[in-house]
């Protein structure tokens, strides 16, 4: 399937931050001297899922190019830029095809950790309790930040992508099409309304971070 994919710093932060809290909770349950247990499983195929979506990240190919004047490789994103149909010149939207399997280990670890965090703060027990004060009395917090940071991050990757507006962009990709790509005027329209989205997503709860979220997409 493929997924639309904004230009956009706040998304790609938002995904690049997980990569701590998912190994982190790899090595607390590998130290533990435990054989693996499901919910390893399930951390170790989400890491794993969460590096080859990370790969195909326009902004990952952007931030890591060695070589700014080489042609994209197989793949990557085109380097086109995307205009509305009065000429502005928009946020680049990438289809990026990931894999079922990938969202679904992905859904599955973000599931673990709410559930976690649903019985902590159900049943505190003196495990947990220990960890805290090892940890910090802000653990708690830090960890339902986490899963609210996943949450947002998943309901982006699955957002109803706009047909046309995708179809149309596959094209420019296949194409390897490079300079101005402009949107009929439906198509922007959808655009607009998916990018809306995608900031409400990341950025509701906090005025100001909205605000500025959504000055990138102006």
């Amino acid at each position: 399937m493929y997924v639309l994919v904004p230009d956009d710093p706040v998304f790609f932060a938002k995904f690049e931050s997980l990569e701590e809290p998912l190994l982190r909770h790899l090595y607390l349950l590998h130290s533990a001297g435990l054989e693996e247990s499901d919910d390893e499983r399930i951390i170790a195929d989400a890491y794993d899922s969460w590096v080859q979506v990370l790969l195909k990240l326009p902004l990952w190919s952007q931030w890591h190019a060695t070589d700014t004047s080489a042609e994209p490789a197989p793949g990557e994103p085109a380097g086109y830029t995307l205009h509305s149909a009065g000429g502005t010149q928009l946020t680049t939207l990438h289809p990026i095809e990931v894999t079922a399997a990938d969202l679904g280990h992905l859904t599955a670890c973000l599931d673990l950790f709410a559930a976690a965090g649903r019985t902590r703060r159900a049943v505190p027990g003196r495990a947990d309790a220990e960890a805290d004060a090892e940890a910090g009395a802000d653990r708690p917090e830090r960890e339902d930040a986490l899963v609210d940071v996943f949450r947002r991050v998943m309901e982006v990757l699955l957002l109803p992508q706009p047909q046309r507006l995708l179809d149309t962009l596959r094209q420019v990709t296949r194409q390897g099409r490079t300079g101005s790509v402009t949107l009929p005027a439906e198509e922007e329209t959808e655009y607009r309304h998916y990018c809306e989205d995608i900031v409400t997503i990341l950025s509701s709860g906090d005025t100001f971070a909205y605000r500025s979220h959504r000055a990138l997409y102006l």
